[in-house]
């Protein structure tokens, strides 16, 4: 693009850069016409400083201050050489200088060299855009592998202690629920979904015959199950993974209660992690709602209402009122039962 506001002059030039192979040269004699038609396909800006309405480098200064056009190289064309001139028109963002009378050949060489700079430049943009999408769908690709891992790994301790195995998506759907209706952030939240299913992974240290048993457990077998949490943290420890990291802390703390009365360390509040605050309200909800071979399913109903007196003794408060702001959420997650742990 040319800017130049003596017609002869700018028909020269055009006509001087339009026999450059390759090169579509536009010329404009309105400094403001010309900034509103600069875009990013523009790859060389030639214009004068001395122009009625705009001066050059009030011009420059508009093309640098737009971050989409800042990169594009601009040559100040004058007939001033006082250094003052130059030195303000670098400031602003000059990128190189033509004297009038304008040289055709030096002209061409000048703006023959800024094309070809302007060309690496886009090339190397170009490139790095492409590796930016090369990265994120590697990145896309390596999340959805662990997804797909940690949910089975998950839906196979499941097996062991019911039917189907789909408790562990439910824990985790209902665990998210209450973790928006917390605030948590993305990130956040998607931990939360992939970590909470694994909060029992402990019960593989666990015998068949007590997670089975139809009847109530003795105090030896009770203290066989517990350790289920203490299995789970080792299992899950040490990961330098910040969704493994929250995993262990949930299967380490997931019975622990607000009121200190919980295992395996009896801790109280606040001391409990928050993910396990969370999925122990997910994980008592839906086991409840469910059939195990000590008991029945209760209705969503009684669950829920259990969940809130629990509220300030099993479970932290704010937590429960996350879990009540989140019910018809929640409710449509224990209707549709089978959940996808990858979704």
């Amino acid at each position: 693009m040319i800017v130049e506001d003596n017609s002869t002059l700018l028909a020269l030039m055009l006509k001087f850069l339009g026999k450059m192979e390759g090169v579509d040269v536009e010329g404009l004699i309105d400094p403001v016409e010309a900034l509103q038609s600069v875009s990013q396909q523009t790859d060389l800006i030639l214009v004068d400083y001395m122009m009625p309405g705009m001066h050059g480098i009030a011009f420059i200064k508009a093309i640098r201050a737009n971050p989409l056009l800042s990169s594009i190289p601009i040559i100040m064309i004058t007939v001033d050489c006082d250094q003052a001139v130059r030195l303000e028109a670098i400031e602003a963002g000059a990128t190189d200088f033509l004297t009038k009378p304008v040289s055709p050949v030096e002209l061409r060489a000048r703006a023959g060299n800024l094309l070809a700079l302007r060309q690496a430049q886009n090339s190397l943009i170009e490139r790095a855009r492409s590796l930016e999408l090369d990265i994120a769908a590697a990145t896309s690709n390596l999340l959805e592998r662990e997804e797909e891992v940690l949910g089975r790994l998950a839906r196979a301790i499941e097996y062991r202690d019911s039917d189907t195995g789909d408790h562990v998506g439910r824990v985790g759907a209902i665990a998210r629920i209450i973790g928006e209706e917390l605030g948590l952030d993305p990130v956040a939240l998607r931990n939360l979904r992939l970590a909470a299913p694994l909060h029992d992974v402990g019960k593989i240290g666990v015998p068949d015959a007590i997670l089975n048993k139809p009847g109530r457990l003795d105090d030896e077998e009770m203290a066989l199950v517990r350790r289920h949490v203490d299995v789970g943290a080792a299992i899950l420890k040490d990961s330098k993974t910040d969704m493994v990291q929250m995993a262990c802390e949930i299967a380490a703390n997931h019975h622990e209660k607000w009121d200190g009365t919980g295992y395996p360390r009896g801790l109280r509040g606040v001391a409990i992690p928050l993910s396990a605050r969370i999925t122990a309200i997910a994980d008592v909800f839906d086991a409840l709602c469910s059939d195990r071979p000590y008991k029945r399913a209760w209705s969503p109903q009684d669950a829920y209402d259990e969940i809130i007196r629990g509220a300030g003794g099993h479970f932290d408060p704010l937590c429960v009122s996350a879990f009540a702001r989140g019910q018809e959420r929640i409710l449509d997650v224990m209707q549709h039962r089978d959940v996808d742990l990858a979704a």
